[in-house]
């Protein structure tokens, strides 16, 4: 199969995915999972599609009621990377979302260009021997980032709805930092892959401002290659996310926003020459956000990148 058709296949398996991206812990405004980037010598450039789900409104033991809502995020997202020599590397991403939400009240949709995030690492460690007869690799790469306001914030949706997270936005009406550390470690086809995130909220212009929030993952992959042309790792691991509340007129803790999930992850990556593709799902296992009131659902990532 050529890889015209190849792209052209991928395509066509985002687009007919159902309309299957919160601050709380992983959707809308604020996901930045990487997990296990695409190899790639200079440069790639590729697209991710991410589908989230989110119950809000729901009673003060979790239960639904007639308010609560169900919320689906999607986005699709531009990511690249670029290399620059041994020891810096630049990541960067354009998201288009599209949020969904219905209730009994009403129902209702965003769609549009959510907040551009560029993030620069430098190598810290790149060390390649032997343990034993085997091959031994390692790198660790840390960096910091910025996210930029360039997604819409409709200020009226957190006056309208104050039991619900301000979550339904396209973008944040912030600019943000991050502070990031990647991992990895192979032994000949069997390898760990780490990722940290820390990312700094600051208040945006309406005198609101997103909690401050940490994500890490540890995936187990192994690589299995086949004629030479083709390498296919299957992995798995676990997905840790936690926010801090949200904040208003810097003083005014928001009740409902904050808290914790933890998931199971699998997936399956696969690399030729001039193409990569892969697919995770994020299975949520134990959370607690937004004081019980909101319920975050299974997510599905599915990617493409084509290095150059």
């Amino acid at each position: 199969m050529s890889i015209k058709k190849i792209i052209t296949v991928f395509f066509l398996m985002v687009l007919t995915l159902p309309s299957l991206a919160c601050d709380i812990c992983g959707c809308g405004v604020g996901s930045y999972y990487i997990g296990i980037l695409p190899e790639y010598n200079k440069r790639f450039l590729g697209l991710r599609y991410q589908y989230k789900s989110l119950q809000t409104h729901l009673g003060p033991q979790g239960e639904r009621t007639p308010l609560t809502a169900d919320e689906t995020y999607q986005s699709a997202e531009l990511w690249g990377g670029w290399n620059f020599g041994k020891k810096f590397r630049v990541l960067a991403f354009v998201p288009y979302n599209f949020n969904e939400r219905n209730s009994q009240e009403a129902s209702g949709k965003k769609n549009g260009i959510g907040d551009i995030a560029v993030v620069g690492y430098y190598n810290l460690i790149n060390h390649s021997g032997t343990l034993g007869k085997k091959l031994l690799v390692q790198s660790l790469w840390v960096g910091a980032g910025i996210k930029v306001p360039s997604g819409k914030y409709e200020p009226t949706e957190r006056l309208v709805v104050q039991e619900s997270p301000n979550n339904f936005q396209l973008g944040t009406a912030s600019t943000d930092f991050t502070v990031n550390a990647a991992y990895d470690i192979r032994y000949n086809d069997l390898g760990l892959n780490l990722n940290a995130n820390y990312k700094l909220n600051t208040e945006n212009r309406y005198a609101y401002r997103y909690g401050n929030k940490f994500t890490a993952n540890a995936l187990v992959y192994y690589k299995f290659r086949v004629a030479n042309t083709l390498t296919l790792a299957p992995n798995a691991g676990i997905l840790y996310e936690t926010a801090e509340k949200d904040v208003e007129n810097k003083k005014y803790t928001v009740d409902v926003s904050g808290g914790y999930s933890f998931s199971a992850v699998a997936g399956v990556e696969l690399t030729m020459k001039r193409l990569s593709v892969g697919a995770n799902y994020q299975n949520v296992r134990s959370q607690d956000l937004a004081g019980g009131r909101v319920y975050a659902g299974n997510r599905l990532m599915v990617h493409m990148s084509i290095p150059f």
